[in-house]
């Protein structure tokens, strides 16, 4: 394992739910994520989910870092294998957790704010096959998840328009997008456009609605 000295983290969406228990507790799922998480309270009281620090110590077996090294991450192996406590000053995490080494051009702060957005948009856009895709949407362009998915959509060579909210229409487009379309202003259901791939990284469109584009 590698102890990991956290510099900064993140307060992420799913942060807030596990600290709202903001859960469909009378469902399969809820209940599901109700033995996973705790059901009156979070079973590991120190939340957070994503890092970025230095090695402070490893364990004798521990081949791929080595003290000093730069990291960031996030914490999760899967939705069942949900591992809280970024929020603390030290971490540890078995070597081959979902971790790397930072890039020397970025920050500690902005490293962490990379793995829960990055990841969260990059599985949804591989279920697409972004790589095929040629028009996308995001809604929700201008968040965590989407602001990730403009720049991952457009790196993989896809058309991409954002839809966000008029404060941040010059960011959507400079993260990518070649169209930006102000959701306070306009109907995205309304304006003729089809698309052959749609994330809503918000999670307020209906499935109905979505359908129309």
């Amino acid at each position: 394992e590698v102890l990991i000295k956290i510099f900064a983290t993140a307060v992420t969406a799913s942060d807030c739910i596990v600290r709202g228990f903001k859960l469909p507790i009378w469902n399969p799922v809820g209940l599901m994520m109700g033995l996973v998480l705790g059901f009156n309270k979070p079973r590991n009281p120190i939340l957070g989910l994503v890092f970025a620090g230095e090695v402070e110590s490893t364990g004798r077996d521990v081949k791929l870092f080595k003290n000093g090294d730069p990291l960031f991450g996030w914490t999760m192996k899967s939705s069942i294998q949900i591992n809280f406590g970024t929020y603390a000053e030290y971490k540890c995490l078995p070597e081959d957790s979902v971790i790397a080494l930072k890039p020397s051009n970025i920050s500690f702060e902005e490293a962490a704010a990379v793995p829960y957005g990055g990841l969260i948009a990059l599985h949804y856009l591989s279920k697409g096959k972004i790589q095929s895709a040629g028009k996308v949407l995001i809604y929700g362009a201008s968040g965590s998840i989407g602001t990730s998915a403009v720049q991952l959509a457009s790196y993989y060579g896809a058309e991409v328009s954002g839809v966000c909210s008029t404060t941040n229409l010059e960011l959507v487009k400079a993260l990518g997008a070649k169209k930006v379309i102000d959701y306070t202003k306009d109907d995205i259901a309304k304006n003729g456009d089809q698309y052959d791939f749609i994330l809503d990284a918000v999670g307020k469109r209906s499935e109905e609605h979505t359908s129309e584009l």
